[in-house]
C-alpha cells in the first residue's frame, strides 16, 4: 500500500490526505486512458483483421480455446463467458476451468504443459486458441501456442511490456501488445482490447 500511496504513512490532515488520494486515482485514470488511445491507435487495424479471422472460425464451426495463469487465467475465462453468454452463443472453452484437469497435469507432468496437453486433447484445425499474459513470458504458453499452430489452430495472443517471449514466437498469427511496466494497466487494457475483439467479431457474424 505505501508503494502506491506512500502519502498514506505520512503525518497529515485528512483534507490533505483525502486531496492526495484524488489527484493519485485522477493520475491512475489518465495514465489508464492514454495507454488505450496510443494501444487502439497502433492496433485499430490489426484488431479488425483478427476478428474477420475469428468470424471465418465461428461461422465454420470453430471453438475458441482461452488460457493465462492468474490474472490473466480469471480473463481467459472472461472472455470464454463473453462469447457462451452472447444473445447467439459461440462456443468457448476457459482451459483453466477444470482444476482437477489442471492439479494433475502440474502434479504428474509439468505446468508448463498445462495448456499444450489440453490443446493436444480438445484442438481442432479451425479452432481458435487465445492466451494472455501480462510479461509476455509465461513458460506454459509458448508450448500451447506452439501445439495450436501445429494443429491448425488460429492463435491469437495479448502480452504486456515488450511483448517477451511472446513476441519472438512465430506460433502467434495475431499478437496485440499492451507497452507498459504496470500490471495493472496491462490487464486494463487487455480486458478493453478483448471486449472490443469480442464485439467486432460478433458484428462480422
Amino acid at each position: 500500500m505505501e508503494a502506491l500511496y506512500p502519502f498514506l504513512s505520512d503525518q497529515r490532515s485528512e483534507v490533505d490526505t483525502l486531496a492526495q488520494v484524488a489527484e493519485s486515482t485522477r493520475e491512475k485514470i489518465r495514465d489508464a486512458i492514454a495507454l488505450r488511445d496510443r494501444v487502439f491507435e497502433a492496433d485499430s487495424a490489426r484488431l479488425a483483421d483478427c476478428a474477420e479471422a475469428m468470424a471465418e472460425r465461428f461461422a465454420r464451426g470453430g471453438r475458441l480455446l482461452a488460457f493465462g495463469n492468474g490474472g490473466s487465467s480469471t480473463d481467459a475465462q472472461d472472455l470464454a463467458s463473453l462469447f457462451v453468454s452472447a444473445a447467439h452463443p459461440l462456443p468457448a472453452i476457459g482451459l483453466t476451468n477444470d482444476i482437477a484437469v489442471i492439479t494433475a497435469l502440474s502434479n504428474d507432468v509439468g505446468f508448463d504443459v498445462v495448456f499444450s496437453r489440453q490443446i493436444a486433447t480438445f484442438g481442432r484445425t479451425g479452432d481458435i486458441a487465445v492466451g494472455l499474459s501480462t510479461s509476455g513470458s509465461s513458460a506454459n504458453l509458448g508450448p500451447a501456442f506452439a501445439e495450436a499452430r501445429r494443429r491448425g489452430l488460429l492463435t491469437v495472443g495479448f502480452a504486456g511490456g515488450d511483448g517477451g517471449a511472446m513476441a519472438a514466437s512465430r506460433d502467434i498469427d495475431h499478437l496485440f501488445v499492451v507497452p507498459s511496466s504496470s500490471v495493472h494497466r496491462i490487464q486494463e487494457t487487455q480486458t478493453t482490447l478483448y471486449h472490443v475483439l469480442w464485439e467486432l467479431t460478433l458484428e462480422l457474424l
